[in-house]
């Protein structure tokens, strides 16, 4: 090879790693992703219905793509937070909905993912699910506001990591079966299947990963000029890694389980062909570490968009940030006490996130289409944006049909109200956005 061809190859390869390293907005969103409401959706999916949500998996990856992407280029345009974006652009009520948005769905969120990590832990150590609950939340509210807790989540993501390539590695060992999945890949919902796919979808294509974006990447110190690093970092993040990681796992499941009723225990034994005796173990880590490095995640969501919209800081420098963050933590502590079996209910909280989600797409999708950015987003990216706008607000729907269709109880209701709420707000843009196309036509 010639020398001139050893420099280009060494620039490129260099390139590369410049970019790998420079990556890390997309990733954290990616890690709240990929985390154990996901797992359980994706193991729940494969085991109740065999290979026949594929096509939901697959068009998760592509939808939560679409979705940070859009995020990822409303932050960069603007150089501000999309609460305070929304402020300046649709006004102070709209700013304040849109923090309420999140606060709901991250809130039950950051419960049921705090029982499943008190569950786990109680499994392993022998210790009460209560007092250990408690525990991690105090852990988590120190850690944050105290900056502690890189360490503790570096662990859990290689737990994680750990769990997703036994998933992988499992696809070699166990009988998938091609025709059968292949099958999967056309569009059907199965009887009873709507509140997995809305759980499906809504762990990559989330209210709090769209809104989250703008302040990582704030975080980064991130500008326009870095915006072909932003989107290598949403494809890698989202599309591949997110990707790889849900197909895996669901076409593992799909293979080895067929309970509906699945437990815990059940779900480990997608690893068996793998790990054999040591399945139970290694699943109840990967999840307990999915959890942590969820919290973590989760956790700064709502500090952030709440801190941006009273005009504080939000780094951990600002006192008051601060206290939010450790407050939002302690908050979560009722969760150690919920009890039950964590799979259903880490199902039931990301199908409860997809209601919310149409309000902040639709959000995004104005703004990238108003005065508040200089540069008009691609005919491509507007039409995937309404795709992934109207196929959340679908599922959405269906999941909320199916919550009521049994009567409207506490659950139901609430779940219910949230939605009417979130759908008039939706509704209030796009009409807010046709009155300003019809007046300025």
């Amino acid at each position: 090879m010639s020398d001139a061809a050893l420099t280009v190859s060494g620039t490129r390869l260099a390139g590369v790693r410049e970019r790998l390293s420079g990556m890390g907005p997309a990733w954290v969103a990616g890690a709240v992703a990929a985390g154990p409401a996901t797992m359980a959706s994706l193991v729940t999916a494969g085991a109740s219905f065999d290979y026949s949500l594929l096509w939901v998996v697959v068009l998760s990856a592509v939808a939560g793509t679409l979705a940070q992407y859009l995020a990822m280029r409303l932050g960069l345009l603007t150089e501000r937070g999309i609460v305070a974006v929304v402020e300046a652009h649709l006004g102070e009520r709209w700013a304040w909905l849109l923090v309420a948005d999140v606060v709901v769905a991250a809130g039950a969120a950051q419960l049921v993912i705090l029982n499943t990590l008190a569950s786990v832990t109680s499994t392993v150590t022998g210790v009460g699910a209560g007092v250990c609950g408690v525990a991690w939340a105090l852990v988590l509210a120190a850690g944050l506001a105290g900056r502690g807790y890189g360490f503790l989540e570096l662990a859990a993501k290689l737990l994680v990591a750990g769990v997703v390539v036994a998933f992988v590695s499992s696809l070699l060992v166990v009988p998938v079966d091609p025709g059968a999945a292949a099958r999967g890949l056309v569009p059907t919902l199965p009887a009873g299947s709507a509140v997995l796919a809305a759980g499906i979808l809504g762990g990559a294509v989330h209210v709090t990963l769209v809104t989250m974006h703008s302040y990582a990447m704030r975080a980064r110190g991130w500008t326009r000029s870095d915006a072909d690093l932003a989107v290598f970092d949403v494809v890698a993040s989202m599309l591949v890694a997110f990707g790889v990681y849900s197909v895996a796992i669901f076409l593992v499941a799909a293979s080895v389980l067929s309970d509906p009723d699945l437990t815990t225990v059940g779900a480990a034994e997608a690893l068996g062909p793998l790990v054999g005796p040591g399945a139970e173990w290694l699943f109840l880590l990967g999840l307990g570490g999915a959890a942590v490095s969820t919290l973590g995640g989760n956790t700064v969501a709502p500090p952030f968009l709440l801190a941006d919209k009273l005009g504080w800081g939000t780094t951990v420098e600002d006192g008051r940030y601060r206290a939010l963050l450790a407050g939002f933590a302690l908050l979560s502590v009722p969760g150690a006490f919920i009890g039950g079996e964590v799979l259903g209910q880490l199902v039931l909280v990301l199908a409860l996130g997809t209601v919310g989600t149409p309000f902040a797409l639709a959000l995004v999708l104005y703004l990238l289409n108003s005065r508040a950015v200089s540069e008009p987003t691609p005919t491509l990216a507007n039409a995937g944006g309404v795709a992934v706008f109207l196929l959340s607000g679908a599922l959405a729907a269906n999941f909320v049909r199916g919550q009521v269709a049994g009567g409207v109880g506490p659950l139901s209701g609430a779940v219910l109200a949230f939605a009417v709420v979130v759908a008039a707000a939706t509704v209030g843009v796009l009409g807010k956005y046709i009155r300003e196309e019809v007046a300025g036509a």
